[in-house]
């Protein structure tokens, strides 16, 4: 779906004519072109600098984008987004890439809400193709999640955006010194402590990104960033109300430790089997699908100082869950009945009088009570005097 157009005849590059807008992130604008030399349809990546990097940071965004334009074009699947040309416009990259008429996972889930399991499984299998093709080519894209899945109107889906994918081939991580840049709620738990990523980070945000789109929400949905990694370090998932048949290979791609964590070819059987409707033994029955769109959270693009993380990761389980437990308490409390409520309301206008009606009233009385000892001291002075 493309917005009402608001560039008019601007050209970018001398040749790409903005039409209107498709979509943004944290990291940029994808707007969709009209290509004047080949007269297609094309969609163009502009490059945003958010305010909060520095200017180190800046520059390898802008080196970042090139790697993703050469890390795009080396990649020949239908399930990856075909990157055709890279301009300069204004001091700055633009990405000219393959148009595909799709809505991306996150706006789904935001405009119709969750998906079945089947249909989950099935844009697991094409994300899955994908990040397949960019690991046999040396290539971890980092950033694996429902904003980066555009999926097609006939349910097929493709992955795209590899800004800030890294190399398995000896090329250097485009990333500023002390700083770790990623998704807190599609980070895999070895990436938030701070360590290289390896092909493994990408299959928990597969599963990460499957277990958002069947249950409509994050695995570790917290309000803050930081509390977001905490649980990813030290959590289990929450509970699964409608993934059914797919909760065992989500758990299995949502596995910590990453030397047990499922493989992709084991990932690709159970999806395999989820997406042609057999039930795996003893999976149980989904909830009836909840069609209640709602904001996802944790899926910009962040900057997170490496010496938070390794702080993170010398943490002990025990005390990630107290922080966490402290983070989310007020969150997650239940809600209360009537009577829990009145009897809260009652206390709460207690704690307000012994504060201002009370405390007040001793210190009034104690006043006036030093007032009245002085005068009777002035006074049995003064008798003694005359």
């Amino acid at each position: 779906m493309t917005s009402v157009p608001t560039e008019g005849e601007r050209l970018v590059g001398g040749r790409y004519e903005l039409a209107g807008e498709l979509g943004r992130g944290g990291m940029g604008v994808v707007w969709l072109a009209n290509d004047r030399v080949l007269h297609r349809e094309v969609a163009l990546k502009e490059i945003t600098y958010p305010v909060h990097l520095t200017d180190d940071e800046r520059a390898v965004l802008r080196e970042r984008t090139l790697r993703e334009a050469r890390a795009a074009a080396r990649l020949e699947d239908p399930h990856v987004v075909a990157i055709h040309d890279v301009v300069e416009e204004d001091g700055r990259p633009w990405l000219v890439m393959e148009h595909v008429r799709s809505r991306s996972l996150q706006r789904i889930l935001e405009e119709d809400g969750p998906l079945t399991p089947v249909q989950t499984a099935r844009i697991g299998l094409d994300v899955l193709s994908a990040i397949e093709v960019a690991h046999a080519a040396g290539i971890v894209h980092r950033d694996v999640k429902p904003a980066n899945v555009l999926v097609a109107d006939d349910g097929h889906a493709c992955l795209t955006d590899f800004g800030i994918a890294t190399t398995t081939n000896g090329d250097a991580t485009l990333s500023a010194p002390g700083a770790v840049l990623g998704s807190p709620s599609y980070m895999a738990p070895e990436r938030a402590q701070g360590e290289p990523p390896t092909p493994a980070v990408d299959l928990w945000s597969l599963g990460a990104t499957l277990y958002t789109a069947v249950e409509g929400r994050t695995p570790f949905d917290r309000a803050e960033s930081m509390a977001i990694l905490l649980a990813v370090v030290g959590e289990d998932p929450a509970p699964m109300r409608a993934a059914g048949p797919l909760a065992p290979v989500l758990l299995g791609l949502l596995t910590k430790d990453p030397a047990q964590r499922l493989t992709a070819a084991e990932a690709r059987r159970q999806l395999t089997a989820v997406a042609e409707g057999a039930q795996p033994a003893g999976a149980a029955e989904p909830e009836r699908a909840r069609k209640t769109p709602r904001v996802v959270r944790g899926g910009d693009v962040q900057r997170f100082d490496l010496s938070e993380l390794l702080a993170l990761a010398s943490t002990s389980k025990a005390a990630i869950s107290t922080v966490v437990r402290e983070v989310s308490e007020r969150r997650h409390q239940p809600p209360m009945n009537r009577r829990e409520r009145r009897a809260a309301a009652k206390q709460r206008r207690f704690r307000f009088k012994r504060r201002w009606v009370v405390v007040p009233t001793v210190l009034l009385v104690l006043l006036v009570l030093l007032v009245l000892g002085a005068l009777a001291l002035l006074v049995t002075g003064a008798i003694e005097l005359s």
